[in-house]
């Protein structure tokens, strides 16, 4: 298979290493030269001298929606995946004849994520309290945190959007979201023009009361998720990690590539199954729409 990585930052260049491990050729899109044996200026000079099976989405996040544009104009007729979120605010998604598209949720993949997951099949979920934290200065140490694109609001960054992995997993877990309400911005001494702290509540199907922090504040680094049901207690710590069922404990050790790697197999070789598709992507982005709108106007938004 031939893929396109679109963006060549810290994750456009960890799904160009990964997909070459996976034995994939790879070709990179970037306005910078030499950062890649096959680089190519444009999505266009790209399509038509390299032809991609497969497009990966990985520049910032305000830039997704128009680049999926100008795949769907050429008449891309592959795979796409978009890093998360899949757009940076809520917009239409174009008219395409991609033969399927998905979204970069790949802590879906973590075993930890989908043990519970398996557990929580038949139980009656009565809270859900789920926790994600990193201090934004430590969280890429080679780079200065102020000109990161998580820094800056205008390119899509902010915890609700770096960090809408929780979001998309609380969907996935619970059953999809009902009504929202959220309490956000940047409060910290950080120079950064984007939100820094949310802490969200909401609804879903399968639970009544889930409740959400996420921020760039935390020095100790934590994500964590904790489950009450009418039987049982379950906590998931994602960095120690460690499953609590109760009193007992099962532990897992995941490398840093292993949810990325699980992903892009899944899509390469099992018809993509468990990763995130674009209508629960778009979900999503109509999750982060409605707690930025709740948090501005003081309301619960129903879905």
């Amino acid at each position: 298979m031939k893929a396109l990585v679109v963006g060549y930052g810290s994750i456009g260049s960890r799904h160009a290493r990964i997909l070459a491990e996976l034995g994939c050729a790879v070709a990179v899109v970037s306005s910078r030269e030499r950062v890649h044996e096959c680089r190519f200026a444009s999505i266009g000079e790209a399509l038509e001298k390299f032809d991609p099976d497969y497009v990966v989405i990985a520049c910032e996040t305000a830039r997704h929606h128009a680049t999926m544009f100008e795949l769907a104009a050429i008449d891309f007729k592959g795979i796409v995946l978009v890093e998360k979120p899949l757009f940076g605010a809520l917009a239409e998604v174009p008219e395409n004849r991609f033969s399927k598209v998905y979204v970069a949720y790949n802590l879906r993949f973590h075993p930890l994520l989908t043990r519970l997951r398996e557990l929580l099949t038949g139980e009656t979920i009565l809270s859900v309290q789920a926790y994600a934290g990193q201090y934004l200065p430590l969280w890429r140490p080679d780079q200065d945190y102020r000109h990161c694109y998580s820094a800056d609001r205008d390119a899509g960054g902010g915890v609700l959007r770096d960090l809408s992995h929780e979001l998309d997993y609380l969907n996935w877990l619970l059953g999809g979201w009902r009504s929202i309400t959220a309490s956000g911005g940047h409060f910290s001494p950080l120079e950064i023009s984007s939100d820094d702290l949310f802490a969200v509540l909401m609804s879903t199907s399968r639970c009544p009361v889930v409740s959400l922090q996420l921020n760039y504040l935390d020095r100790l680094t934590r994500r964590e998720i904790i489950i009450n049901t009418a039987q049982k207690t379950f906590e998931v710590d994602f960095v120690a990690g460690r499953l609590m069922i109760d009193k007992e404990r099962e532990e897992v050790s995941v490398g840093r590539d292993y949810t990325y790697r699980g992903m892009h197999v899944s899509i390469m070789q099992n018809n993509g199954e468990t990763v995130c598709t674009l209508a629960e992507g778009l979900d999503v982005v109509r999750m982060i729409d409605a707690a930025e709108r709740a948090s501005r106007e003081a309301l619960w938004i129903q879905r």
